[in-house]
């Protein structure tokens, strides 16, 4: 793909986003340049994704959170790293077999009338479609991962690291098989993590049941916020302190209904003041009754079947029955016992299955576990050594408070969709852990073996992704060079899920610590601040808004709206943000190419120093090294916004708003030398601008970049080198002069649109100070005067004399004046602004009436009355502008 040269190559009037970003994408790939390779000269710069699941599209959070990835990326690739970006997606076990699963429900087909290898093989499918889905939407965004690293966690390779890991921490005596607690997930029929749970706050009932003690006229009551359950009690527990109860220690209770015996004993756990002070305990589905029933040594009793319907242990007209149509005939039989004292509201904490979302089920279940207390130490220490800096700092003590209350992790999962746990049961019940089939034979001597049923949790295989793909456990020439990696950028809301669950794993097994950096970015939420929802219907798809706007404006405006792990509020139009802003560099870039058909020799380079006298060059020139300086120095500290913000302020305001103005009369009348001269620092400039934007722009900044010069087929933009920093060229004094000057040319602006003079008119200006250095100055810029602010000659004087009929402001000290005399007709300006005036008064008269209405302000809301207040602030503030006008010309 050569490019033409640009004095002959037609740049379009309108950026059409479209056709330049296809066709980029395509040139990047074509010539390889996200490929990364093992270069023993250079330092390398490594990242792994964090894998999106193969459950749908991509949201907004994931482009947030991509975007964020890809300005990194392609930063350190500018600056001459060796860069890895590696991609993949995640099996996501409960969410994509409850995907499919509901897929297949409409379809009329259930899972397990397939079988599970059926079943199996239409989850790939679905994995296949929707992965391919994925990678080309992060592809429309711009991410410039190494596609041929692509992996999935399934994969052979990555699916063998998971094997060995689960058989070296079993032969460690770390993963261990028991009965315990667990959230159990009706829907998916499976255990899920605590992590996995959502908490909502819901609105039910508290119910008091009467339980009577044996061979006794006594009784206790109970309350329950789940009466389904009291059919597995077993124990009544009280406080030892409460003396209301303590005479009943030790007794029995009869369980209405059910009938069973069960004691009545003393644990501190109960809460005297929580309820009536006497707890029912049902061991088996309540997570601190099953810590009760430990101590108590009480009987289990589990009343559910994985559907979440009642099994045998209950009483024949309760079984299977769903478990809220039990609680129902509960309550109905305990009323019709008299034993339901009273009903009281209640606002419960309801525990919900992030996938399947439905309430979870405390249940005790037999499950695979892993042992955490000896990985999390050297994890902890890790962080707190520095080892790993986390960005930004607050999530630390999050990181060090879990850590340091970590629990073991079931890593079981009762699914078909996932790595099936390699444990092998022979007919007597004896389990073999083994890394293959054959090894687990050899171990038990036997071919008649079963494999375990069940799978590993999907983060038991997303917590080795950083070393399992780059060749773990081979000592590959990826592990050698880019591990460990360098950055991880991820949410906060994974931060026990996968980011402590990593560094763990990377020191068990590679005795190194992952990543050295984790940028948390925040969640982006709606314009109300709301989080972002199907059921709200708030979402936006970030698809929608590339073919709408365009990739650059997506990335541009997600990182705007940005500070350093703070949440964004989003609404659809602020895209128009970054719409606008390609607009405006690509305008700029088509002046500098109108200029440069009439300047062919012009280039974009830098003058000698000594060369570059005029003053409005070097301020350019100190200002564009300060905006080097700060994207740099914001990106290295991850202060992503403050970094778009130094380089948005100086395009926009420094470059096109000023200096493009400045030079512009240079560039139309000087002589060919210095037009030539000037041209080449605004394209020097302009060049190192695509390039500090390119990682958050880097379409248009592409696409620009090979029209300055003509390019070679192959060369890009990414490839050229980060702007480099100059401190030589760096000049607060004359940053100040022309400051100085910029607000004199505003403040002349101002007043003549305050007056209303007519763009075509010029008029003289009269500086007055005494201030020598100042004079020269203004002497010098006196050129920049006449094309900017409209004047015609300019007089410099010591004398503190206004003219008569002029218009003044003050700007640092410098009276300016401006004759007015000839310039508009005054007795006409006088009529017009107290024509004006008296409009004025006339509204807030009518405002004033509004507001001592005793009707209007009992009826009227607050934001109607803030707003007739503010509106007539705004008038009165106009009224005193317009007097102070009015006062200049008399």
């Amino acid at each position: 793909m050569t490019q033409e040269n640009t004095m002959i190559t037609e740049v379009p009037k309108v950026y059409d986003p479209k056709a330049v970003e296809e066709k980029w994408y395509a040139y990047w790939l074509k010539h390889g340049l996200f490929r990364a390779q093992v270069h023993k000269d250079k330092e390398p710069f490594s990242m792994v994704i964090p894998p999106p699941n193969v459950t749908g599209a991509l949201h907004i959070g994931h482009a947030y959170n991509n975007a964020v990835q890809d300005i990194y990326v392609r930063f350190k690739r500018q600056q001459g790293y060796e860069t890895l970006w590696s991609p993949g997606t995640d099996h996501a076990g409960i969410a994509t077999q409850a995907v499919v699963e509901k897929q297949l429900l409409s379809e009329g087909k259930n899972r397990k009338e397939m079988g599970r290898d059926a079943f199996v093989q239409e989850v790939w499918k679905h994995k296949d479609k929707y992965r391919a889905r994925i990678i080309s939407q992060l592809q429309k965004m711009g991410c410039s991962c190494d596609w041929n690293r692509e992996w999935f966690t399934m994969d052979p390779h990555l699916s063998r690291a998971v094997t060995e890991v689960f058989v070296h921490l079993y032969e460690k005596g770390w993963i261990f098989k028991g009965n315990y607690i667990v959230n159990w997930c009706p829907f998916s029929q499976s255990a899920i993590s605590d992590e996995e749970v959502d908490y909502k706050e819901v609105n039910g009932k508290l119910w008091y049941f009467r339980y009577p003690i044996k061979d006794s006229n006594e009784s206790v009551v109970v309350a329950t916020t789940r009466p389904e359950t009291m059919l597995g009690d077993t124990g009544v527990a009280v406080n030892p302190e409460d003396e209301r109860y303590r005479h009943l220690i030790g007794k029995t209770v009869i369980l209405p209904i059910v009938g069973r015996e069960m004691p009545l004993f003393a644990d501190t756990y109960v809460d005297k003041e929580f309820g009536t002070g006497a707890v029912k305990v049902t061991p088996s589905h309540d997570p601190n009754d099953f810590q009760m029933g430990k101590r108590h040594n009480l009987e289990f009793v589990n009343i559910m079947n994985p559907d979440a319907k009642l099994n045998d242990n209950v009483p024949e007209r309760y079984r299977g029955l769903d478990r809220f149509v039990a609680r129902k005939k509960v309550l109905e039989e305990m009323e019709s016992l008299g034993l339901l004292v009273k009903t009281e509201d209640h606002v419960n904490r309801v525990g919900y299955s992030q996938r399947g979302h439905v309430p979870i089920e405390p249940m005790v279940s037999e499950q695979w576990f892993l042992k955490m207390d000896e990985l999390a130490k050297p994890a902890l220490e890790a962080v707190q050594k520095g080892d790993i800096k986390f960005h930004p700092e607050k999530w630390y003590k999050t990181y060090e408070h879990w850590m340091k209350n970590i629990r073991d992790w079931c890593i079981s999962r009762q699914l078909w969709w996932g790595h099936r746990i390699p444990a092998y049961y022979d007919e007597h019940g004896n389990v073999y852990v083994a890394r293959t089939r054959t090894d687990a034979e050899r171990l038990a001597g036997t071919t008649n073996l079963r494999q375990d049923e069940d799978v590993l949790d999907t983060w038991f295989s997303s917590w080795l992704v950083p070393f399992s793909t780059m060749g773990w456990p081979d000592k590959t020439e990826d592990m050698q060079y880019f591990f460990p990696t360098h950055l991880l950028v991820t949410g906060p809301d994974i931060i026990f899920f996968w980011v402590a669950r990593m560094i763990m794993a990377s020191l068990e097994f590679t005795g190194q610590v992952p990543f050295h950096r984790v940028y948390f970015n925040g969640i982006v939420r709606d314009e109300k601040g709301r989080k972002m929802s199907k059921s709200l219907g708030n979402g936006i798809d970030p698809i929608e808004v590339i073919d709408k706007y365009s990739a650059d404006a997506l990335r541009f405006t997600l990182v705007d709206l940005s500070a350093e792990g703070q949440d964004i509020n989003l609404s659809e139009k602020q895209f128009e943000i970054g719409r606008n802003f390609s607009n405006k560099v690509w305008n700029a870039y088509r002046l500098l190419w109108m200029h440069q058909n009439n300047i062919p020799d012009a280039r974009p380079e830098l003058p000698e120093p000594k060369l570059i006298i005029d003053r409005v060059d070097r301020w350019i020139l100190s200002r564009y090294f300060k905006a080097v300086d700060g994207i740099t120095g914001g990106l290295e500290a991850f202060k992503l916004h403050d970094a778009m913000q130094s380089v948005y302020h100086f395009f926009w305001t420094d470059y096109c708003d000023w200096y493009l103005e400045f030079i512009k009369d240079r560039l139309n009348n000087a002589d060919n030398t210095v037009k030539r001269q000037t041209l080449s620092i605004a394209l020097y400039i302009m060049e190192g601008i695509l390039k500090l934007l390119h990682p958050i722009t880097p379409f248009i900044t592409e696409e620009i970049w090979q029209r300055l010069e003509p390019r070679r087929d192959g060369e890009s933009i990414m490839k050229s080198g980060w702007p480099a920093g100059n401190d030589s060229l760096i000049n607060d004094q004359i940053e100040m002069d022309v400051e100085l000057v910029k607000g004199i040319i505003a403040a002349v602006r101002n007043v003549r649109n305050e007056m209303n003079v007519p763009p075509a008119k010029k008029t003289d200006l009269i500086f007055v100070t005494d201030n020598d250095r100042i004079s020269a100055l203004l002497v010098g810029m006196q050129a920049h005067f006449k094309n900017l602010a409209r004047t015609e000659n300019v007089t410099i004087s010591t004398e503190k004399i206004k003219p008569k009929l002029s218009a003044s402001a003050v700007v640092s000290g410098i009276e300016i004046y401006i004759p007015l005399e000839g310039i508009i007709d005054i007795e006409l300006e006088r009529q017009r602004l107290q024509k004006e005036i008296d409009r004025l008064e006339n509204q807030i008269k009518s405002i004033d009436l509004k507001l001592m209405n005793s009707d209007f302000i009992a009826k009227a809301p607050p934001q109607v009355l803030e707003k007739e207040k503010a509106k007539r602030e705004n008038f009165k503030a106009t009224i005193d502008k317009l007097q102070a006008n009015l006062g200049r010309l008399n």
